[in-house]
């Protein structure tokens, strides 16, 4: 079982392989939403929530695993916000190419008051930090389209 936390929280060891661990979790997470995921919006939404609930959960764990607050492997936070930054929006490989700057600038950067929110212990401060840079990229992404 603590397998199976570890693969999901560092996104397929994903966090675990890679010199810049946040950055390969969202290029696999644009792959994943432009190559797999459907635009249906009801589908959307239940994958949102699911994996965010799954995300605090594995996130919390292989933190206390590895006994290190928000190591840099736990790469789920990168993979789910990334996908909340791209939510409802038309796929395309330019504005996913927007996006990925957009989110990793935010995700780095952890502009006021993006950088208050890691003050959340557990599972739940390592997710919130990059649920905002997703719901500030979407924001930011929306613009861009409608212009």
């Amino acid at each position: 079982m603590k397998w199976l936390i570890r693969f999901i929280a560092t996104g397929f060891f994903v966090g675990e392989k890679f010199p810049a661990p946040g950055t390969a979790a969202s290029i696999l997470s644009a792959a994943i939403y432009f190559f797999i995921l459907p635009t249906s919006h009801t589908f959307y939404w239940t994958m949102l929530i699911l994996l965010t609930f799954i995300g605090v959960i594995t996130a919390g764990r292989t933190e206390e695993m590895m006994g290190e607050i928000d190591p840099p492997q736990i790469v789920i936070d990168e993979i789910v916000g990334f996908l909340v930054a791209m939510a409802f929006l038309p796929k395309s490989l330019g504005l996913i190419l927007i996006g990925l700057v957009i989110f990793r600038f935010f995700d780095i950067v952890k502009v006021y008051p993006m950088n208050k929110l890691q003050i959340v212990a557990g599972g739940l401060g390592i997710m919130l930090d990059d649920l905002y840079a997703g719901v500030i990229t979407n924001l930011i992404l929306r613009i861009i389209h409608t212009l």
